[in-house]
């Protein structure tokens, strides 16, 4: 609430779901030194409303994919029913707008990466389990459509991605095109009646990277109704951070697929034992602060207008984060910076969260 008023605050994407599945002893009700989101710490930064992205490294064999991202599901809704007094998981944008008036905060369950998704079946099931959103791509391509990050293999979408995209509109799911190819995204919002997100991305007319989004894309989305949620890795909000951070974050990468090979799919074995030392060596690196994130929430403004932009931090997913965005309990910060540019508390609202509250209702009903 602001001043009386209804104001959800509302984050696109975040991978605790994934620690919390990840972690046995991992309470998301307590307060952490480590990562960037808890209930305490989402409480003191202002967060009402967050989705929560179950992720399936594709490392592990295909034969896993599915059973574990049902598992994490399963495991991510019995942490927020240990802590229901606190969070409850909404279906619906109706449900957002009860359990934020009820003083909780609103947890709405996504699944990154469609590589998991075999069929149309697996697509119903994950709806039933209480997911909705999917990001159709991670930074694998794969049978859905093409990744952003990866060889090109349909051209934007597959014949079955189209599919998909036609499912999830009819049972209601949101399509999250972070990741995807600029190809897919485009092929998407042909195919799609519904209003999509990017959401944890940033802008390629700041930062020219493939993972970023370019200004065609802003001004289709707008032109789709959807938001951009702007993420505050730095590798993707400045060329220089990401040249930086890619030298080191890369080789990681490649060694852990390597090692997991090796260990028999098993990429958690691999990353334990080789992530620490890839962390230790970003952390000497120096970060831009958080008003690079305003610049490219300002830049997708811009382009797309103030009605089609939010915010995604990718927190708990990112291995470094913006000096003065270190976790969820310096949001306000954020929109401080936002306000002293000049945004209206009634932009800021919608930047801050009442675009995607929009785009989910407009969805998920």
């Amino acid at each position: 609430m602001e001043d009386g008023k209804f104001r959800p605050v509302f984050d696109g994407h975040c991978d605790t779901a994934t620690r919390i599945a990840a972690e046995a002893n991992f309470d998301i009700g307590k307060r952490h030194s480590g990562g960037h989101i808890d209930i305490p710490r989402m409480k003191e930064g202002g967060l009402n409303a967050q989705i929560f992205a179950v992720h399936t490294d594709p490392d592990y064999p295909e034969k896993l994919w599915e059973e574990k991202t049902f598992r994490a599901v399963d495991i991510f809704k019995r942490a927020v029913e240990a802590n229901n007094e606190e969070m409850k998981i909404a279906l619906r944008g109706g449900d957002i707008t009860g359990i934020i008036g009820g003083g909780r905060i609103a947890a709405v369950i996504g699944v990154e990466g469609g590589h998991v998704v075999s069929s149309i079946d697996v697509l119903k099931r994950l709806y039933e389990e209480g997911v909705r959103c999917l990001t159709i791509t991670w930074k694998n391509t794969n049978t859905i459509a093409d990744s952003s990050e990866d060889r090109k293999r349909w051209g934007g979408l597959s014949g079955f991605g189209c599919e998909i995209i036609e499912m999830m509109d009819r049972l209601g799911m949101i399509i999250d095109c972070s990741h995807a190819s600029r190809e897919a995204f485009f092929d998407v919002l042909e195919r799609s009646s519904n209003p999509v997100i990017l959401s944890h991305s940033c802008m390629s007319a700041i930062c020219d990277i493939p993972r970023n989004t370019d200004d065609s894309q802003l001004l289709a989305l707008a032109e789709n109704g959807g938001v951009v949620c702007v993420n505050y890795f730095p590798a993707f909000l400045e060329e220089k951070s990401h040249r930086d951070i890619m030298k080191i974050w890369s080789v990681y990468r490649n060694k852990k697929s390597i090692l997991s090979r090796r260990y028999g799919g098993d990429p958690d074995r691999a990353s334990n034992e080789l992530r620490p030392a890839a962390v230790r060596k970003l952390r000497e690196l120096t970060m831009p602060n958080l008003s690079l994130v305003a610049d490219h929430i300002d830049h997708a403004v811009g382009v797309a207008g103030v009605d089609h932009v939010g915010i995604g931090s990718d927190f708990d997913g990112i291995p470094l984060t913006p000096k003065g965005l270190g976790d969820i309990s310096f949001l306000p910060d954020l929109d401080r910076e936002l306000r002293r540019r000049g945004y209206s508390a009634a932009d800021t609202g919608k930047i801050m969260g009442g675009n995607l509250l929009r785009v989910t209702s407009a969805v998920c009903g």
